[in-house]
């Protein structure tokens, strides 16, 4: 295993059933003022708007309202939840929902007292801030993003045609977070699908760089073994407790910075997918799914004995054939996967159009920690083969 790091994670999770049981006990170590941030109105449908209104009313807590925050949340949104908090001057930033109400309150968080353009200061300079922060405590009703125990925060600039992803230091990373995987039973089918492929693929991009003997690697495998597992029985039966449970557990520790340890890293199916959802508005796992198996065999061959390794340690390839016919097989069983779950394998159906390819290339940024690093020429093939 290669490489010094540091490893800090001081989000402290709840988990289970009775998850939602610890959120008065975490309230109150906060300040009067509450900002309770949602999305579309389907917590209010469910009841749980209801059930924490009132655990933070028995609180004694204030309520500033921030709801309708949208799936690939905007600057231009951001701006008015940073004024909110500033202007009530709130104590804690509750976020109830999937990985962008999570991704949205990290941002109003380092966004509220900064003195600078947030999105010139965070999304283009990659600063760290040096304002005050406010504390951030979530309440997950999808899994995939990992954002509930991470500093990561994902922001589209419509204007300019960007999302781009921000990865803050352990000052930014929730508080806590409560994990009831009964939560997540509302999700329509399709939401649920495209969670679990945002955790793969997380997953992907931190197996897929280096080539050394790495206990991350081993780690990896089998949390990829258990998404794929706990995927074909939770589409059978989207109530089954063990199947969403493993879900949600895999999700979080997909990206809560344990997998990223004496790994370079890739990210670029990322980039591509991030570059796709700023023109189209498309649902992040699906533009991750439909550029992924493009991207991957595109660098097959420069990470070659990796993407054996994948196919079988992961997807349990015979293994017959050259080391590519191998690897080609598992990215195959992959594909088979992929199809089976429902996933958009293609970017045409997210609504982009091959007038659209050159706008998307130039918005793509290219990484430098995985097996090849792009050209703008392969990002634009990339990108027509995944149309």
């Amino acid at each position: 295993m290669l490489g010094n790091f540091t490893y800090h994670n001081p989000t402290k999770l709840y988990f289970g059933t009775n998850a939602l049981e610890a959120l008065g006990e975490e309230l109150m170590k906060y300040g009067k003022t509450v900002q309770l941030i949602y999305g579309g109105g389907s917590i209010k449908k469910s009841g749980l708007y209801s059930e924490i209104l009132e655990i933070l009313l028995a609180c004694g807590k204030e309520v500033v309202e921030d709801g309708g925050v949208m799936p690939n949340p905007t600057y231009e949104r951001l701006k008015v939840g940073a004024k909110l908090a500033k202007d009530n001057a709130v104590d804690l930033l509750l976020a109830v929902g999937g990985g962008s109400v999570c991704d949205y309150a990290k941002a109003v968080s380092v966004s509220a007292y900064c003195d600078d353009d947030p999105w010139e200061k965070y999304y283009v300079r990659f600063e760290e801030p040096t304002c005050k922060i406010i504390p951030v405590g979530c309440v997950l009703t999808m899994s995939g993003t990992g954002s509930e125990m991470n500093g990561g925060s994902v922001i589209t600039n419509r204007e300019e045609k960007l999302k781009i992803g921000h990865v803050f230091g352990s000052d930014v990373m929730p508080k806590f977070s409560i994990l009831d995987p009964e939560l997540t039973y509302t999700l329509p089918e399709r939401q649920m699908v495209a969670g679990i492929y945002d955790i793969f693929n997380h997953i992907c991009e931190q197996y897929f760089s280096g080539d050394d003997d790495n206990v991350t690697d081993y780690l990896a495998e089998g949390l990829m073994k258990a998404v794929i597992s706990a995927s074909r029985e939770a589409k059978k039966d989207p109530r089954n407790y063990e199947a969403r449970s493993n879900i949600m557990w895999a999700a979080t520790w997909a990206l809560n910075t344990l997998l990223n340890k004496g790994k370079t890293t890739d990210w670029e199916v990322h980039m591509l997918g991030q570059a796709v959802g700023a023109y189209t508005d498309a649902t992040h796992g699906m533009t991750l799914a439909a550029v992924s198996l493009p991207y991957y065999r595109h660098i097959l061959p420069y990470g070659l004995q990796k993407f054996k390794r994948f196919a079988l340690n992961v997807w349990g390839v015979e293994p017959k054939g050259t080391d590519e016919e191998i690897a080609l097989k598992g990215l195959s069983a992959m594909e088979d996967w992929m199809k089976e779950l429902g996933l958009t394998l293609n970017i045409s159906d997210l609504g982009a159009t091959p007038d659209m390819i050159e706008g998307i290339a130039d918005a793509t940024r290219v990484q430098e920690g995985g097996y090849h690093i792009l050209t703008r020429d392969e990002i634009v093939k990339i990108l027509r083969e995944s149309l």
